[in-house]
């Protein structure tokens, strides 16, 4: 099922005015090439060409094949600047090399999930819609959700619900989920959701039981702190000497890992500093944006530009 542009209309991408003052300089160069890894419905891309002038080129990566069709039609005003490709964010560097396009002048990386994946019941990343356990961002290859939880020990599954859900029941919430798939009940979103509920004693104010755990499985089935970190360790070398990268997570996990290799190739102790950092601290979303977009509440950007 193709997402229509419709169906996109009300998904605002996040920190449009932070990113664009932090990726894209004020002086227009000739022939600049940015790069959105994640380039997701292409709001922030299409942001990105507006802003950087008529000779800039884009390239956009993303493993939801979904995605891409809406980001191709969003951004057909710009065809001829733009370049879509199907593919994980790990693998920028073959893919760059594949089009000649290393070296870039800035990566934009939007590590959230996009509203139409989690509104539509059949793609299983919402607790609030009941569908099938899948969760995979690329539905092409990998195992799903449901997979996952057939294969997965108990001391396993509470492994992953507490180091990527961070959830202080995952010992609770693992034991009943196990014991659910054991009896053979274990089929949709919204059963794992009812699973969750019966497990967790007492109930956070706005927050659905459910809510850790959907993320821990999502993290586990898509490899997504994997990715990032083969991302980050690959991205710095394909920048131009001054380029940008701006990265924005919606979870602690992300964030954290952003901010210690960020640290590390900018460590002024080492002979020749990879990274300098130009956020000291996080961007956030203004009052008035997380007013107008709820979901840009969470969102957290950081940005370094290479210096060697």
């Amino acid at each position: 099922m193709i997402v229509s542009r419709e169906a996109v209309s009300g998904h605002e991408p996040v920190l449009i005015q932070e990113m664009l003052g932090l990726l894209v300089p004020h002086e227009v160069g000739q022939g600049r090439i940015f790069c959105d890894a994640t380039v997701g419905l292409g709001g922030h891309a299409r942001a990105i060409l507006e802003h950087a002038g008529p000779q800039t080129r884009l390239i956009g990566l993303d493993r939801d094949q979904d995605a891409l069709a809406c980001a191709r039609d969003v951004l057909a005003p710009f065809a001829q600047r733009v370049t879509l490709v199907h593919a994980p964010f790990s693998r920028i560097r073959s893919v760059l090399d594949a089009l000649g396009a290393i070296p870039v002048d800035g990566f934009l990386v939007d590590l959230g999930v996009s509203s139409p994946q989690l509104d539509r019941a059949e793609r299983g990343f919402s607790f609030q819609r009941s569908g099938p356990l899948d969760m995979r961002m690329d539905q092409s290859v990998g195992e799903t959700a449901a997979d996952f939880l057939a294969r997965v020990s108990q001391a396993e599954l509470e492994r992953v619900l507490r180091d990527y859900g961070e959830e202080r029941f995952a010992g609770r919430i693992a034991r009943h989920i196990v014991e659910a798939r054991d009896r053979g009940e274990l089929d949709s979103t919204g059963t794992l959701a009812a699973i969750i509920a019966r497990a967790v004693p007492g109930r956070e104010r706005h927050k659905n039981p459910a809510t850790r755990t959907f993320q821990a499985l999502r993290l586990a089935v898509n490899r997504e702190l994997e990715e990032l970190d083969t991302f980050l360790d690959q991205a710095p070398a394909c920048l131009r000497l001054g380029g940008r990268l701006c990265v924005i997570a919606f979870h602690s996990l992300e964030d954290r890992m952003v901010k210690r290799r960020f640290r590390a190739m900018a460590d002024l102790a080492t002979p020749s500093p990879r990274l300098r950092i130009l956020t000291k601290r996080i961007v956030v979303a203004s009052d008035e944006e997380q007013a107008r977009n709820p979901r840009s509440r969470s969102a957290k950007m950081r940005a370094a530009e290479r210096a060697a």
